[in-house]
């Protein structure tokens, strides 16, 4: 794939991602302000694809174009770009030690266990600070909106482990489903047109 075509996917890729950045939902008995959007997905198909590097500038291009609607003062696109870069760079990693389906789904898997663990940093450093100290929310009432779908959680440890760890990790298999179907398919397809392009050129 010629430089320009890697350009231009990663472009394409981006643009997709952050349109279904916008398209969020909540999972069931998670807190209720914890949603759930695809994008991640696009991007992980896209690293599968091209690669880290592209990858990751998917990231950073559809986290620098919500910053321009942020409601979180880029706490929340930070947290995302180093969440989603984790679940990339890992699952990357291991696909490539051996290219086949099954360590796909274990990159994807591991993937997805890096990036609730970093869920839990961002949380804890970026995201409960912004809202308290930034938006001056009380972090009892926080955890009261938690304990409406979890009496369990009842403070910051309970909200770490028992609210952002399954969430994150329920959304790495949402990610990881999405990608193995569409990825293979996209991969043939995209690789179809590069030969094609190079086929009419080379005849030119």
């Amino acid at each position: 794939m010629t430089k320009t075509s890697k350009i231009t996917y990663t472009a394409v890729f981006a643009a997709i991602a952050t349109v279904l950045m916008y398209f969020e939902f909540p999972i069931p008995f998670m807190p209720p302000f914890l949603k759930v959007d695809l994008s991640g997905a696009v991007v992980l198909i896209g690293a599968f694809i091209f690669g880290i590097g592209p990858a990751i500038t998917m990231i950073g291009i559809k986290d620098l174009i919500h910053l321009t609607q942020t409601q979180t003062a880029g706490s929340g696109e930070l947290a995302d770009f180093l969440m989603l870069s984790t679940l990339v760079i890992i699952a990357v990693l291991i696909y490539r030690a051996h290219k086949t389906r099954k360590m796909a789904v274990v990159g994807c898997l591991c993937g997805s266990v890096a990036m609730a663990g970093m869920g839990m940093l961002t949380n804890y450093f970026l995201i409960i600070p912004f809202y308290v100290n930034g938006m001056g929310w009380n972090l009892d009432a926080i955890f009261d909106m938690c304990r409406a779908v979890n009496p369990a959680i009842n403070g910051m440890a309970a909200y770490l482990f028992l609210g952002i760890l399954p969430f994150n990790l329920i959304k790495g298999v949402i990610l990881t489903i999405i990608t193995m179907v569409a990825y293979k398919k996209l991969s043939v397809f995209i690789k179809s047109k590069q030969i094609a392009i190079h086929t009419r050129q080379k005849a030119n």
